[in-house]
C-alpha cells in the first residue's frame, strides 16, 4: 500500500478511489515496518505482486466509530540504491551509514463522514490525509548473527488532505524506538516489528480532527478550540513471512490517549485507539536483473 498521486490524477479518481490508496498506505507503512540487516546477497531489481488485506480503523483517535475494510494489499519491492521498497516501506534514501540513516516517512489516515460518526454529526467531512516528511533513524545496537536491531526513529511529517486540491492541515512527529526482530523463535523467514514512542502535533492539526467551531456547536457539542502539543503513545507490532512466492503479515497498533493536549474535546469518546489488519500477496513479476542487497 501506499504511494503518491498528482494533481491531476486526483482530479480523476473517485473518491472511493483515494480513499483505497490511503488504506494501501495506511497497510503498508505499518505492516512492513519489518526491518533489520543481514548479509547481503543477489536479489531481482524488482518484484511486484498483490492480493487481498482487510484493516480496521477508527474514523479518528478517540472516536468510538469503527470501520472495517476489504483493501488491495500490495507487494512491492525495489531495491535501487536511492529509492528503495522493502521491509521498511517505500521511501527515499537520503543518507545510508552504519549508525544512522535519512529516509522520507510516510503514513496515512482514513476519512470519517460526520452522518455515520455520532460524535461529528451535522459537522463536516474529514478527508483522509497523507503524511511525509523525513526521518532520521538511528541505529543503536544490533545483534551479533544480525537478527535483532534497535533503532531509534525521528520521523517529521506534514499533513495534507487527500482532495484537489491538497490541503496542509499541520504537522506530526512520532519519535519512537523499534526493535526488529528476524527469523522469530529460530523459524526462517518470520519477522516481528514492534515500536512505541510519543506523538506530538502543532494545533493545525489537532484542531483538524477535535476543533468544534461555533457553527457546529450544541448543547451537548460546545465550541471547542484544542491546544498543540503531546497527542498520544503509539504501540505496534508487525509480523510477516516470506514465502517462496507468497507474502503474508499482520499489524495490531494501540494508541494511549491519556493526557493528549486534545483531551478535553467534545469529539473524543475514547482515551484509547486500537487498529489492525491482516493481508497476503501473490508474487507475480519480478525483475531479470539482479542486485547486492541486504533483506
Amino acid at each position: 500500500m501506499r504511494k503518491t498521486t498528482g494533481r491531476t490524477q486526483i482530479r480523476q479518481h473517485s473518491a472511493g478511489q483515494r480513499r483505497a490508496h490511503c488504506f494501501w498506505l495506511a497497510v503498508c507503512s505499518t505492516s512492513l515496518l519489518i526491518a533489520g540487516p543481514c548479509p547481503a546477497e543477489t536479489l531481482p531489481l524488482w518484484e511486484l505482486g498483490v492480493g487481498p488485506g482487510a484493516v480496521r480503523f477508527s474514523d479518528y483517535p478517540g472516536s468510538n466509530t469503527y470501520r472495517n475494510y476489504l483493501v488491495p494489499v500490495p507487494y512491492i519491492r525495489y531495491r535501487g540504491k536511492i529509492l528503495r521498497s522493502d521491509r521498511d516501506g517505500m521511501r527515499g534514501i537520503l543518507l545510508d551509514k552504519p549508525r544512522a540513516s535519512l529516509n522520507i516517512s510516510l503514513w496515512a489516515a482514513v476519512p470519517a463522514r460526520g452522518a455515520q460518526d455520532s460524535a461529528r454529526a451535522g459537522m463536516p467531512n474529514l478527508n483522509a490525509l497523507v503524511e511525509i516528511g523525513p526521518s532520521l533513524d538511528l541505529h543503536i545496537w544490533r545483534s551479533e548473527a544480525n537478527n535483532m536491531q534497535l533503532d531509534l526513529r525521528l520521523p517529521a511529517r506534514v499533513a495534507l488532505t487527500v482532495a484537489s486540491p491538497p490541503r496542509d492541515v499541520g504537522l506530526v512527529a512520532a519519535p519512537h524506538i523499534n526493535l526488529d526482530i528476524r527469523n522469530l523463535g529460530g523459524t526462517p523467514g518470520w519477522n516481528l516489528g514492534m515500536l512505541a514512542g510519543p506523538l506530538f502535533a502543532t494545533q493545525r492539526y489537532t484542531r483538524y480532527y477535535y476543533a468544534v467551531s461555533p457553527a457546529y456547536a450544541t448543547a451537548q457539542r460546545p465550541v471547542y478550540d484544542p491546544a498543540a502539543g503531546y497527542a498520544g503513545t503509539e504501540f505496534t507490532m508487525a509480523l510477516s513471512k516470506r514465502f517462496r512466492t507468497v507474502w503474508v503479515g499482520a499489524f495490531l497498533r494501540y494508541d494511549s490517549l491519556s493526557g493528549a493536549a486534545f483531551i478535553n474535546s467534545p469529539l473524543m469518546r475514547s482515551h484509547f485507539d486500537v487498529s489492525g489488519g491482516v493481508g497476503i500477496a501473490w508474487i507475480f513479476w519480478q525483475s531479470a536483473r539482479g542486485v547486492e542487497a541486504a533483506e
